[in-house]
């Protein structure tokens, strides 16, 4: 992603809404994307230059459940409600509304940033099957079965080409 200065961002917000531009010629005038310019627009409505030249923080469970709640009471885009909130990027929102969607409200409170501390550990070592040995066979022999059709599909198609092009080239002379 493309760092900016807080001059060009301020120079941008001043074209759109002093000098009454439309944000898509100042993308164009800027050579920045249109959703980059809409998102510092709409910060800088909201909180003014900080809006605009605030830097990434740490953001706790209730503040992430309060901004996605406030956002759908709302019915406000992702854009906008970071732009109230003073969130730099609009896609820390989104991620927060899909998680409190999808895992609910607790999972906002864990801490999902950096690797996973086992991940090193257990690089090396093969994976345990806990299939049976006859359920194992049985996929091993499906997927073999399943790979052959797919061999006799793909050839048969060929076939079928090659024969459909040589009709046209006898129709041709």
């Amino acid at each position: 992603m493309a760092k900016y200065s807080l001059e060009l961002k301020l120079e941008v917000v001043k074209y759109v809404l002093e000098e009454k531009n439309s944000m898509w010629e100042a993308s164009r005038k800027y050579e920045i994307s249109r959703s980059s310019i809409r998102g510092w627009v709409y910060a800088y409505e909201s909180c003014g230059i900080e809006g605009i030249s605030k830097k990434h923080g740490t953001y706790y469970g209730q503040f992430k459940i309060d901004v996605v709640e406030y956002m759908c009471k709302n019915q406000l885009s992702a854009m906008k409600t970071a732009a109230m909130f003073g969130i730099p990027s609009h896609k820390s929102v989104s991620d927060w509304e899909r998680i409190y969607y999808e895992e609910g409200r607790e999972a906002l409170y864990r801490e999902n940033r950096g690797r996973n501390g086992m991940a090193n550990k257990n690089q090396n070592k093969p994976r345990k099957s806990n299939l049976d040995k006859k359920i194992k066979e049985d996929l091993i022999a499906e997927n073999q079965r399943l790979r052959m059709e797919v061999d006799y599909l793909k050839k048969l198609n060929a076939l079928i080409l090659k024969k459909e092009k040589s009709a046209r080239k006898i129709k041709r002379k």
